[in-house]
């Protein structure tokens, strides 16, 4: 709906991306406050392997593993980790900033190639969104996982002008 609206009027992309984006984070907090409430009975529908394999992600990136999964294209299995972020009870605020950031971003890339090549638009993100949207989520990774290492680096260092 993003791309045919953008496509017919590029003059308005901003606000439909922003009406995208306000959509999509509300739905995914909905869904969040529905399975924290319901706990492990919303994983339910979803294989045991999966939902180890997201467990392990949330256990060792946090937040950080839903702001990628919510850049990624489908098939990608989103909606286990907007339901895992309510099961494992990921903080609401930094679960919601993560999901309005990686929507944003993707539905900005979205609206843009709509409003700058119309029908082409479909598509050139069928060709090229799954390497576009895995080379963003590498990029978010090695952005986080160089700053967690900086600030490590900067922890580590003694303090200089002090004498023994």
């Amino acid at each position: 709906m993003l791309m045919l609206l953008a496509a017919s009027r590029p003059s308005w992309m901003l606000i439909y991306v922003a009406a995208a984006m306000v959509g999509s984070t509300a739905g995914c907090v909905c869904l969040y406050l529905v399975s924290r409430r319901a706990g492990h009975r919303a994983l339910a529908r979803f294989s045991e392997s999966k939902q180890k394999r997201v467990k392990d992600l949330i256990d060792r990136y946090d937040v950080l593993s839903v702001l990628v999964a919510s850049v990624l294209p489908p098939p990608f299995p989103f909606k286990l980790f907007v339901v895992s972020a309510g099961v494992f009870r990921l903080n609401l605020l930094r679960f919601t900033l993560a999901i309005a950031g990686g929507r944003t971003f993707r539905y900005l890339l979205e609206g843009y190639l709509a409003a700058r090549y119309g029908d082409q638009a479909k598509e050139i993100l069928q060709r090229y969104y799954p390497a576009i949207g895995i080379g963003l989520a590498v990029l978010i990774i090695v952005f986080f996982v160089g700053r967690n290492l900086m600030r490590r680096g900067r922890q580590a260092e003694p303090v200089s002008g002090v004498e023994s």
